[in-house]
């Protein structure tokens, strides 16, 4: 019997790492540590919150059916939020909101993508991408990043064939956290041209980009609508990740096919989530900016504390945005040392092994450390936890 959509993919990571602590009891004096995901785990501020309450209670229009490519006000005030920080003319008519940034993705392939295509993913690569690309029927090219995380354009030609379709690029990346240079955003940008294909870059993290201005200038690009898709995410701006609040920025024609998979899968987007994106754009950029001060102030506590366990051994790979990707040191693969970790140091990091093909054995030395939601103590302890861990034989 040939596999279904969904058993032609693996178990999602968060799912699985979720199984090991649940229903387990840490103790007092060492309590769980977790540092596997990448989302806010405090509510929006409470002016948001409000703004909020008060449209359930007075806008009729929150509860019912809406536009398949979200509301007209977030759509408009996204476009001239992106103008601004781009330094672009892009107009609200090339804006769809989903629901979420990983619809963003799935409808943007599904707009691209027959049976048997290629999308290149850089590995270590975002596990819900290549579960999509697996359910879509679609080829997953790898292309192994090189030093300091980066793929390499030279590499990635080598790889597209008559059945590439695209190729999907995350700054400020996860699972590496690493900042891609305006440079090599253009040069993907000039390759996907010179081969008629679509550059799609996940821009989820962007606020919390330690560079300032724009990262890019792919929207100045002539006739950037053909070959540039950019998705965004609502959810880690303005902590409403349960609210399932995402965007594509990308040409009309691009957005017509687009339409159509989002109006099969959900209809239009959540209503409530989609004013309360449009009231933060509008009211809380100076809360963001603090925000993303905050998030710099914990990468810069890892820069400065990673010392205590590089003397035993650990590699900093990657480190932006909401992650560290680290190696270590130790002959057991991530995937058995994640157990180990869980269990001897109530640690929960992910594996290596989650972001990068089962054959690729790097994966097996490295760890994903999404620290986020861990303050400066917290920080501390995991660095004290991974110093004091041995692991079994």
């Amino acid at each position: 019997m040939q596999q279904s959509r969904t058993q032609s993919t693996f178990v999602s990571p968060i799912v699985e790492s979720s199984n090991w602590i649940r229903g387990r009891d840490f103790p007092a004096e060492q309590p769980l540590l977790n540092l596997s995901q990448a989302a806010p785990t405090d509510p929006p501020p409470a002016a948001l919150r409000d703004a909020m309450a008060s449209a359930a209670l007075q806008d009729d229009s929150v509860h019912l059916y809406g536009a398949v490519l979200g509301r007209s006000e977030l759509r408009d005030a996204l476009a001239v939020q992106t103008c601004v920080h781009y330094d672009a003319d892009v107009t609200s008519n090339e804006i769809g909101i989903t629901s979420g940034c990983n619809q963003a993705f799935a409808a943007t392939i599904a707009s691209l993508c027959g049976e048997g295509d290629e999308v290149i993913l850089p590995t270590p690569w975002y596990f819900n991408h290549k579960m999509y690309l697996d359910m879509a029927g679609v080829k997953t090219i790898p292309l192994p990043v090189g030093a300091q995380m980066m793929p390499s354009v030279t590499e990635a030609a080598t790889k597209i064939t008559s059945r590439t379709r695209a190729i999907v690029l995350i700054t400020p990346n996860n699972p590496c956290g690493v900042e891609y240079p305006e440079g090599l955003l253009k040069a993907f940008y000039d390759l996907a041209v010179a081969h008629n294909l679509v550059l799609i870059v996940d821009e989820t993290y962007r606020d919390f980009d330690s560079r300032t201005g724009a990262p890019h200038q792919l929207f100045s690009e002539p006739n950037w609508q053909k070959h540039f898709v950019q998705l965004y995410s609502f959810s880690k701006a303005y902590r409403l990740t349960g609210h399932r609040v995402g965007a594509i920025i990308a040409g009309q024609d691009r957005l017509a096919e687009i339409e159509k998979f989002l109006d099969t899968m959900t209809i239009c987007p959540n209503q409530l989530g989609q004013v309360a994106a449009h009231w933060g754009i509008k009211h809380l950029q100076d809360w963001l900016a603090g925000e993303r001060d905050e998030i710099l102030r914990r990468r810069q506590a890892i820069a400065d504390g990673f010392g205590q366990i590089a003397q035993k051994g650990w590699k900093l790979l990657g480190l932006g945005a909401y992650f560290a990707y680290v190696e270590h040191p130790y002959t057991q693969s991530s995937t058995v040392l994640a157990r180990q970790f869980v269990e001897q140091s109530s640690l929960l990091m992910l594996p290596g092994t989650m972001f990068c093909p089962a054959d690729d054995p790097a994966g097996a030395r490295q760890f994903r450390i999404a620290f986020a939601n861990a303050d400066s103590a917290g920080i501390a302890q995991l660095f004290d936890r991974i110093a004091a861990f041995t692991p079994e034989k």
